[in-house]
């Protein structure tokens, strides 16, 4: 059947519509590989009771706007939904679906610009996780448990490239017995090669350890995992060589650990840094959800006491590494934190940074207890932040800027900051 692509929405896929029905009602179909105002081909491929899945199988009328993909495995791979995207109209649609997000769930309409910054296109990605399956590496393919195995990864940067070039080389090597997953971290530039290896099978991964430490010059240590089935906890059991990189963004340099989390766009760190930390100072800043202290060590400079809380080990080790002698590193979760300390606070600053599922109506509640003259909140779904947003605009906090930070060309993903005060 033919198909007009109404717009394209979070996650990555188009949105139609059937033909109506006798109630006047067509129901939406979602496809992906499209962008808005196609006319395409489609033949549906799921039908549920209130929407369908479609393929497009042929594009009847193109959008200028259509690209040919940049990477072989396009479509195949599940990693990128917008290489055929021009990159210039991919940030344009991340806005655009973020504004739809803030309208539709949240009622809001923004009063202030929505100030976009781009990226380059590709080889961005300081850090990859590669799967592996039968003597190969790769991705997931699109839609499916099923592995794709790649030589290549254009949006990741030339050193993870040479190093899954040296991984895919080789045939029945000792570590692909064990290992499911590996992880390449490359340091700021892009010199230096951490590798982080999952093996939930392993009891001893020295010799592993060593053989890939081997594998490329760049490769300044490898760390091995496991992790236990039942209990999900994961332990590392081996090394060699360094379990760190130094990254350095702007005129800080961070120590990131094997497990720790750290931002990977290798281009625009320090841009998200600016965007939550310029012009800001005072006596106390709240820096929530503080991973190894991006935000925490910047501030720290310009607010006389900062108080960093981040609940991992690995990062929060880090983060005590990292900070400055007027930082006080909190081991606790953001809720733990503000259930037994909030009430006491009285930051003029809070910086949150919080995973997809957002802060939550408990942190929002406590957030606005404290009275912050400014909030920064550094989002990347544009459904929960909404629904934060609408709690912390309740309360009387207004949206004084509004920044999406291109953090993931060529897929769906919206990296944005808002800057929120009182």
């Amino acid at each position: 059947m033919q198909l007009r692509i109404e717009k394209l929405i979070y996650g990555g896929d188009g949105l139609a519509r059937l033909p109506a029905d006798e109630h006047g009602k067509g129901k939406a179909v979602f496809m992906p590989f499209v962008l808005a105002d196609e006319t395409v081909e489609a033949g549906i491929v799921e039908q549920k009771p209130g929407f369908a899945r479609a393929r497009a199988e042929t594009i009847v009328n193109r959008s200028p706007h259509r690209v040919e993909a940049g990477c072989p495995y396009f479509r195949q791979c599940g990693g990128c939904q917008y290489q055929h995207i021009d990159y210039a109209h991919q940030v344009a649609t991340k806005a655009g679906i973020l504004r739809e997000n803030l309208h539709r769930i949240a009622k809001i309409e923004l009063e202030t610009e929505l100030v976009t910054h781009a990226s380059p296109p590709w080889n961005y990605r300081n850090r990859t996780r590669l799967k592996v399956q039968e003597n190969s590496a790769g991705y997931y393919r699109f839609n499916s448990h099923q592995l794709q195995p790649v030589e290549q990864c254009p949006i990741s940067s030339p050193l993870i490239n040479r190093a899954i070039a040296a991984l895919t080389a080789q045939k029945a090597a000792e570590w692909q017995k064990f290992i499911r997953e590996i992880e390449l971290f490359a340091d700021s530039d892009d010199s230096k090669l951490l590798v982080e290896v999952d093996a939930p099978e392993i009891r001893d991964g020295g010799v592993v350890a060593k053989e890939l430490h081997d594998l490329l010059l760049e490769i300044a240590g490898v760390v091995v995992f496991r992790t236990d089935v039942r209990s999900r906890e994961r332990k590392q059991i081996a090394s060699s060589g360094d379990t760190h990189l130094q990254y350095r963004v702007e005129n800080d340099e961070y120590r990131v650990s094997a497990g720790a989390f750290f931002q990977v766009n290798r281009h625009q760190i320090g841009t998200l840094v600016e965007l939550a930390t310029q012009g800001l100072s005072g006596e106390q800043a709240l820096d929530l959800y503080a991973g190894v202290g991006l935000f925490s060590t910047v501030l720290s400079k310009s607010f006389a006491q900062v108080t960093a809380v981040e609940p991992s080990p690995t990062a929060h080790t880090d983060l005590l590494y990292n900070s400055s002698s007027n930082v006080k590193a909190v081991r606790a979760t953001t809720e733990q934190f503000l259930k037994d300390a909030g009430a006491r606070l009285r930051p003029n600053l809070v910086v949150v940074d919080p995973p997809r599922s957002g802060l939550g109506e408990m942190v929002v509640r406590k957030l606005a207890g404290m009275e912050a003259g400014k909030i920064v909140y550094v989002s990347c779904d544009p459904a929960t932040l909404s629904r934060d947003l609408a709690g912390l605009l309740k309360a009387g906090y207004r949206v004084q800027q509004a920044h999406v930070v291109d953090l993931f060309p060529q897929t769906y993903h919206i990296e944005s900051v808002f800057q929120l005060t009182r």
